[in-house]
């Protein structure tokens, strides 16, 4: 039995990785996230533990972590970057080894075509932080870290997904929510896969201009 901390446990997509981890493993899990009464659901269950905290509180980060064996990280927003450099930071402090890491296409300018450009526009707010979070992980090739960088995300009740790798162009426009949370879920149960890796995520098929509701 391992213990996992969910940073940003608020979050769609973790939220769908926790009930998996519940239903599928024996793992005890730490949900870490700003108004923690947002998960009042989970308060009675044994094998959780709810932090409210902040992110970017290094001395709250790193007691969180302490006796954990693998960080995933559900954080975002602009300013991701200054989260990821204080995961990172409190990783190293406490000795944890093993992260994954919710970043987003574009954080590698791997997304070509007419897609890219428009993918460029639609997000330029968060892109640099992106992109700036993957060179701080670059930097720290000690902590093994697997970034995965999905598609737009569809609420779709669908696991269907195709993996690129980091030095491949990126195919497709949309994921689901529940084919993301399946990729974490995997290599939760398996930390040995895409170790120190970036894996896009996309539904196959589903190539064009930009994402077909848009």
């Amino acid at each position: 039995m391992r213990k996992i901390l969910i940073l940003g446990a608020h979050g769609a997509t973790a939220q769908i990785v926790t009930d998996r981890l519940l239903a599928e493993t024996q793992d005890t899990l730490v949900l870490f996230l700003r108004n923690a009464a947002r998960l009042n659901r989970y308060a009675a269950n044994p094998r959780v533990t709810i932090i409210d905290g902040d992110a970017q509180d290094a001395t709250a980060l790193a007691n969180a972590m302490a006796d954990v064996d693998i960080v995933y990280s559900n954080l975002g927003g602009a300013d991701l970057a200054k989260s990821a450099a204080g995961v990172l930071s409190a990783m190293k402090q406490t000795g944890r080894k093993r992260l994954i890491f919710y970043s987003a296409l574009g954080a590698l300018h791997e997304v070509p075509g007419k897609f890219g450009e428009w993918n460029e526009l639609a997000i330029a707010a968060y892109l640099p932080g992106f992109r700036d979070s993957a060179a701080l992980i670059a930097a720290h090739p000690e902590i093994n870290t697997t970034q995965l960088r999905p598609a737009w995300l569809t609420d779709n009740g669908e696991i269907d997904y195709e993996t690129t790798g980091a030095n491949e162009a990126f195919k497709g426009t949309e994921v689901s929510r529940q084919s993301v949370a399946d990729f974490i879920v995997r290599v939760i149960k398996d930390p040995a896969l895409y170790p120190n890796d970036s894996i896009g995520l996309n539904k196959p098929n589903t190539a064009g201009d930009k994402p077909a509701w848009v």
